[in-house]
């Protein structure tokens, strides 16, 4: 069966190529409706597809981008990446999700196969651990940017939210309801919003003339969160606890459970992220939500600048927070 070509669409539609590939590659400025109306039922009849790699080689884009996620676990990567895909879609730009596991070899290989594969950008939220790959980006001007976090001594473009101030305000939350002996859970401390977090944190604490105690703050692997907990419980029980992300928090539900420690009656629980269940659990779950669809629109807008050769205006693109105070804090008895 013969391939239908370029020239097929522009003879049935009676225009010349050039047209059709004007239409193609939405460039209607000067064309009229009844034009665009008429390649487009000649796209139909004769089902015209695109030659996507012809078309590539000649404008040197792939129309491609790449999205590395840290850990699609984390269901603020799930909106991030779907304003990302969202977004590209709408350019006829076509988004491919990679799933680095906090993995920072994990990392590196995509954004060697990614790039191999000549994407015109790429979207990173970096495990931090790749400097000398960031720097060669950094130096070839390659069109990337970082998403939730930034990496020490690298001047890429980065959208991320006000973390310290986020948990300060949560600690502030749960001090003014009367707790004094709070602790909060994260993972390991190897990317800057856990880290911002703990700073928040320890910030407030400081403020209240409240004692951070050798267990107030706890940084595990997410398979030790309930045995870390368990050690917390046993020596230095809190009144109050702030869960560092969603993962830290469906392990000390987990573990709440097993120990038949009651929300708020026994322990305030705040997390920080969004958590899809967080308002109708029982009780509701008080939660810094992130702005996160906004923030994956916003990455998607900045790539697409620094794609056309734009520069940005600023560097570090900071987003607020929201505490949104429900059920699972309470004032202490």
């Amino acid at each position: 069966m013969k391939k239908v070509t370029l020239a097929d669409v522009a003879a049935r539609s009676g225009v010349s190529k050039s047209t059709v590939s004007q239409y193609l590659n939405q460039r209607f400025e000067y064309m009229s409706k009844t034009t665009k109306e008429k390649i487009e039922k000649a796209i139909a009849e004769l089902d015209y597809q695109p030659n996507y790699i012809a078309r590539s080689l000649k404008q040197k884009r792939t129309s491609m981008i790449g999205v590395i996620v840290a850990n699609i676990m984390h269901y603020m990567s799930t909106e991030i990446s779907r304003a990302i895909e969202d977004y590209f879609n709408q350019h006829d730009i076509h988004a491919i999700i990679c799933n680095a596991d906090d993995d920072s070899e994990k990392e590196k290989k995509y954004i060697e196969m990614l790039r191999a594969k000549q994407v015109d950008g790429l979207i990173i939220f970096p495990t931090g651990q790749n400097a000398a790959l960031y720097k060669k980006m950094e130096q070839e001007n390659y069109p990337v940017v970082f998403m939730d976090r930034y990496a020490e001594g690298i001047h890429i473009p980065a959208v991320a939210v006000n973390n310290a101030e986020a948990a300060y305000e949560a600690a502030e939350h749960l001090i003014q309801k009367g707790h004094e002996k709070i602790s909060i859970i994260t993972p390991p401390l190897t990317i800057s919003p856990r880290i911002e977090r703990v700073q928040g944190f320890k910030q407030a604490m400081k403020d209240y003339n409240l004692p951070v105690k050798k267990l107030s703050v706890i940084n595990a692997e997410i398979s030790q969160v309930q045995n870390e907990m368990k050690r917390l419980f046993e020596e230095e029980p809190p009144t109050g606890l702030l869960a560092g992300n969603d993962r830290v928090l469906l392990e000390t539900l987990a573990f709440f459970k097993k120990e038949s420690i009651s929300i708020p009656e026994d322990v305030s629980l705040i997390v920080f992220d969004n958590i899809p269940f967080a308002s109708f659990y029982h009780p509701a779950i008080t939660s810094i939500i992130q702005p996160s669809y906004e923030m994956g629109a916003f990455a998607a807008k900045c790539l697409m600048k620094l794609m056309m050769g734009e520069k940005l205006a600023e560097e570090k693109n900071i987003f607020t927070c929201k505490l949104e105070i429900r059920e699972s804090t309470a004032q202490k008895q």
